[in-house]
């Protein structure tokens, strides 16, 4: 297949997906995500391949969802010149669309590694939470900024991380490190960022050294057996509370889409994010600035 906002390839039994739209920190299209899950099918289908790597081009892994679109475009949560009902089916089909695309990554026979190489952020988070293993590196920065206008967190980190670990983040949209994803338990390992991809595409060779159906079948035995045991359920609950969530339109909401549409994404962001700063972790947060000063002394 060719694709034209991913770069696909195959080596040693190993299919690489890198994220490519590193002018927008690989920022999730329908494209581009609609490109994801095809990548994901072919590697799948292919008997030459038993592992997938997840990575992002540049400096981000995935920023989320595209806040900016097209020149001229309006974006599908604005509800300008929808009826409420428009507004609320919008949203009700977008976020049950959600369920089935981690759900699609977990039926798969082919383990998926997320190397997490920078920012993961909204959609990007929930991408390297539903993959099989997480590697990040050492300046990774994970984040649901998109809960400070009215959005949803996902019950996927609860499962992985706890419901106290899920409130503290899920709650703020605070931008926390990759040492603090480790922690939590969101992560299996934090690496060296110049060793990311070199660790990451060690420990794919290692799974590929077991044979296929041992791969496909403990996979499914973890993942469809979360998914049975409570996950589904809970993710069908996600997406209507999710749609609820995106279709509580306020004043707060309508003033963030009036500053985007009239001075742009960067001062809709600084509007949004501006009462957070400091973030307690990352290179922009006052603890980053910290550690930077000390190196350089």
């Amino acid at each position: 297949m060719s694709y034209q906002d991913l770069i696909y390839s195959v080596a040693d039994q190993i299919a690489t997906i890198t994220l490519n739209r590193p002018d927008r920190m690989n920022a999730l299209s329908r494209n581009l995500e609609a490109e994801l899950h095809r990548a994901f099918d072919e590697a799948d289908a292919d008997p030459q391949v038993k592992v997938v790597i997840l990575t992002g081009a540049g400096a981000a892994f995935c920023a989320g969802f595209d806040q900016q679109g097209k020149p001229g475009e309006q974006r599908g949560g604005d509800p300008t010149g929808k009826s409420y009902a428009e507004f609320i089916k919008y949203w009700h089909q977008r976020d049950g669309e959600r369920i089935g695309q981690w759900e699609h990554m977990w039926r798969l026979g082919t383990p998926i590694i997320a190397a997490v190489n920078g920012w993961a952020m909204g959609g990007g988070f929930w991408y390297q939470l539903a993959a099989d293993i997480t590697i990040a590196s050492d300046k990774a920065v994970f984040a649901q900024p998109e809960v400070r206008h009215i959005s949803n967190t996902s019950f996927l980190m609860t499962a992985l991380c706890g419901w106290k670990h899920a409130n503290r983040w899920g709650l703020t949209g605070d931008h926390f490190d990759a040492q603090e994803a480790l922690r939590i338990g969101m992560v299996n390992e934090v690496v060296p960022h110049d060793k990311l991809m070199e660790h990451t595409y060690a420990l794919a060779k290692r799974l590929a050294l077991v044979p296929e159906p041992s791969l496909r079948l403990n996979k499914a035995i973890a993942m469809q057996g979360m998914l049975a045991s409570g996950l589904h359920a809970a993710l069908l609950l996600e997406g209507t509370y999710g749609a609820l969530a995106h279709s509580s339109h306020n004043e707060f909401r309508e003033e963030l889409y009036n500053i985007q549409r009239t001075q742009g994404t960067k001062a809709y962001l600084e509007r949004r994010d501006g009462p957070f700063q400091p973030e307690p972790m990352g290179p922009r947060s006052a603890k980053g600035r910290a550690e930077r000063a000390a190196k350089q002394k």
